[in-house]
């Protein structure tokens, strides 16, 4: 049976180091990218992190559907990384807009999680420790966001949580 490794904290916490070094032991890897370069600083970030990765993954850039990129793997990869879901969040809500839509796509990206084609990695931000947000979107955001969450909590077979660069073992 494959793992699912869920990875989360807050932003700047550590979370994608961490999963790229939960990364160096596996041989044949797929980074799924959710990110979409909107803006400039958006696009340095990108850089960044395809930096930190160099050629060490084949990269898929699915930021909309990426069941899509577990189902269409390739034989013999080892493990996927997917760098973020709350990035992934953010998407369905810009690109879709009706709750249907969204709820209609977590179910798909989940059932695809229920049967893994191989380990995977699932990195995503703990947005609901903070304030609650000011207005109606920012509070939907948090609740898919958190929705998300516990969904990859509860199917992973490990779960970390990161916090200043310091990681703690949840499952």
């Amino acid at each position: 049976m494959h793992k699912v490794i869920y990875v989360t904290g807050g932003a700047r916490s550590g979370k994608s180091t961490f999963a790229l070094q939960l990364a160096n032991g596996y041989r044949n890897r797929v980074f799924v990218a959710t990110a979409e370069p909107f803006d400039e600083e958006m696009q340095r970030r990108i850089g960044k992190h395809q930096e930190e990765r160099s050629n060490r993954f084949v990269t898929v850039e699915e930021p909309l559907f990426p069941q899509r990129a577990f189902q269409n793997l390739k034989e013999g990869i080892d493990l996927v990384l997917l760098d973020c879901l709350t990035v992934w969040t953010a998407n369905l809500m810009h690109h879709l807009v009706d709750q249907h839509a969204i709820d209609e796509q977590i179910a798909l990206f989940f059932d695809v999680l229920s049967k893994p084609p191989c380990d995977i990695i699932l990195v995503s931000n703990e947005v609901g420790m903070g304030i609650v947000p000011d207005n109606a979107m920012s509070r939907q955001f948090r609740d898919i966001a958190g929705i998300i969450n516990q969904k990859a909590a509860n199917i992973a077979t490990e779960a970390w949580l990161l916090c200043s660069g310091l990681s703690l073992r949840l499952k």
